[in-house]
C-alpha cells in the first residue's frame, strides 16, 4: 500500500530530474554532440554569433594559414572544402565538408586542435 506523500514525492524527483538533465544539455549540448558525432560524423562549436570572431579576424587566419586549408583540401581533392561561414553579421567561423569518416580524421589530424588557430570550426559530413 502506497503512501499518500509518495506519488506526490515521485512526480517532484522526476520534474527535477528532468530539470536537471535539460539544464545541462543547454549548458554542454552533451547529447547533440553524441547525435552529430555518433549519426551525423559531424562536429559543431555550438556557439553563438555573439561569441564568434570578427569575420576580418577570421580572413586574417585563413589567409596567414593557406597552406594548412591546401593540405586539408588535399586530404580528398573535389570532396574535402574549406569555408568561410559570415551568416552571423560581422562575424564568421569555419566549415569544413567531407565525404567519409576517413577524410574526418585525416582532417582532425591536421588541425590538432579544438579551433583553427583560434577560429571555431565546424566539420560536417556531406
Amino acid at each position: 500500500m502506497m503512501r499518500k506523500w509518495t506519488k506526490p514525492l515521485l512526480l517532484a524527483l522526476m520534474v527535477i530530474l528532468c530539470l536537471g538533465a535539460f539544464i545541462l544539455e543547454a549548458q554542454t549540448k552533451i547529447i547533440r554532440r553524441a547525435i552529430d558525432d555518433t549519426v551525423y560524423d559531424s562536429r559543431n562549436h555550438y556557439l553563438p554569433c555573439e561569441k564568434l570572431p570578427t569575420e576580418t579576424e577570421v580572413r586574417k587566419v585563413v589567409e596567414e594559414h593557406k597552406e594548412i586549408i591546401q593540405q586539408i583540401e588535399q586530404v580528398n581533392p573535389g570532396w574535402v572544402g574549406v569555408e568561410i561561414d559570415t551568416s552571423c553579421p560581422g562575424k564568421a567561423d569555419l566549415v569544413i565538408w567531407y565525404a567519409s569518416h576517413q577524410n574526418r580524421l585525416a582532417i582532425e589530424k591536421i588541425i590538432a586542435g579544438e579551433t583553427f588557430y583560434g577560429v571555431p570550426y565546424r566539420l560536417q559530413n556531406q
